[in-house]
């Protein structure tokens, strides 16, 4: 509750008869009860924003808005709609008593007033509404704390799942590694050799020769060395070593960026998330899984991306869906013959944005799928996967995203898991 909301510990009487007001408040207060009074619907409106009470006795005829309208605008404040009601009446016919109590109010009065049932019925629903704060209070202090948890949850998931790929991701990162420190050497003494060169022709083309040096001298120099050192080549060759050293280096720079984007803290708050680039950099983490490795063949990855907006939403989560979801379609691909991927995006009306992940593995059965999305079930060996993937990815895209996340999947014919996101 915010501080508006926080009911404290008076009894706020709204009638139009002193006679009501003073019978009221002279019992209250005889039985220890703080009150505040209101003389009309409208004033009892204001008063309870400035200060809301703890509980509202409340007459049905007043001039102006009556206490019905009076109810049912409290009822419609988000601030004020908890507070507990009493109505107060003459009337007795049951129409009007089902229309307060379906208005909201908790309880009615009759008039004329009995002391003892004033005091009977204020203590009981006093109490409630104390008892009611208190659970309320343990509720918000569950949901936080199993918010705590829910958080540490998907975190551990996160971490568990790039441990598990952190042997193939210092693969992937010590392959450019290796080409650099192989070309770097070459690259020095192809430099040093053209060094060597440019210096020869300087000294030819200079006016004033060096004593003991002829043109005829230097230019025998100069071609001794272009023969001995294949100039040509190395004119050929050294490009090609600084390029490739630079697309090692712009592939070391990929990991980085997709390894900080996938590891990184969630944000507190949705920002634009880009689905494509999210998608390229899970994909390039899983680059080592999608080489042909011994037996195993290298998976085709098919990309049929449409045009789209940036979605709202907690990028580092989505990330990790993204990945759970492809990582298993990999296992899923593991004995397959000629493995692959199909990733497909579309905009969905304005508002939706649908993400299409399908394998041609061998397909679900339908006894597993079932229970795809629920905690701990796994089909994969213990040491493969700890079951809480899928059901944490449901958990981001549909209780953090409003979204909706679907397997389709007939056994033998592979699996298509079906992401939508609202765009805002």
């Amino acid at each position: 509750m915010t501080a508006r909301e926080q009911s404290t510990d008076f009894v706020l009487i709204v009638d139009d008869t002193p006679t009501n007001i003073s019978v009221l408040a002279q019992t209250l207060r005889q039985a220890g009860l703080p009150i505040r009074v209101a003389n009309d619907g409208l004033s009892a409106l204001k008063q309870i924003q400035r200060e809301p009470p703890a509980l509202i006795l409340l007459d049905v005829q007043m001039p102006g808005i009556d206490g019905f309208e009076t109810c049912r605008r409290l009822k419609a404040d988000e601030s004020t709609r908890h507070i507990p009601i009493i109505f107060m009446t003459a009337l007795t016919d049951k129409a009007s008593r089902v229309e307060g109590l379906m208005m909201g109010a908790v309880d009615y009065i009759a008039k004329p007033f009995e002391q003892e049932e004033i005091l009977a019925r204020v203590r009981v629903h006093m109490e409630l509404k104390q008892l009611n704060d208190q659970l309320s209070a343990k509720v918000e202090e569950k949901t936080q704390s199993l918010e705590e948890t829910r958080s540490q949850l998907i975190e551990q998931e996160k971490l568990a799942a790039l441990g598990q790929l952190m042997a193939g991701v210092a693969h992937e990162i010590n392959n450019p590694m290796s080409c650099i420190a192989n070309n770097i050497e070459p690259a020095r003494e192809y430099v040093k050799d053209l060094s060597t060169l440019i210096r020869l022709y300087q000294q030819q083309q200079q006016s004033v020769l060096s004593p003991g040096l002829s043109k005829q001298s230097l230019s025998a120099q100069i071609e001794e060395l272009w023969e001995e050192c294949d100039i040509e080549f190395v004119l050929e060759d050294l490009p090609n070593l600084l390029n490739s050293m630079k697309l090692s280096i712009g592939r070391i720079k990929d990991l980085s960026r997709s390894l900080r984007n996938f590891s990184r803290s969630e944000s507190t708050a949705k920002v634009p998330v880009d689905i494509h680039s999210s998608l390229d950099s899970t994909l390039i983490i899983l680059g080592h899984r999608l080489k042909s490795v011994n037996a195993r063949a290298k998976v085709n990855i098919t990309k049929r991306y449409g045009q789209l907006p940036p979605v709202q939403g907690y990028p580092s989560s989505l990330n990790q869906v993204f990945m759970n979801i492809l990582a298993n379609a990999l296992d899923a691909l593991e004995n397959t013959a000629q493995p692959g991927i199909t990733i497909q995006t579309e905009l969905v009306g304005s508002d939706q944005v649908k993400i299409e992940i399908a394998d041609n593995g061998p397909g679900i059965p339908p006894e597993a799928k079932a229970h795809l999305f629920e905690p701990l079930f796994t089909t994969k060996p213990l040491d493969k996967g700890t079951g809480l993937g899928l059901s944490i990815s449901h958990e981001i895209v549909v209780d953090r995203h409003n979204g909706q996340l679907s397997c389709l999947s007939t056994p033998g014919e592979g699996c298509c898991f079906v992401i939508v996101l609202p765009v805002g």
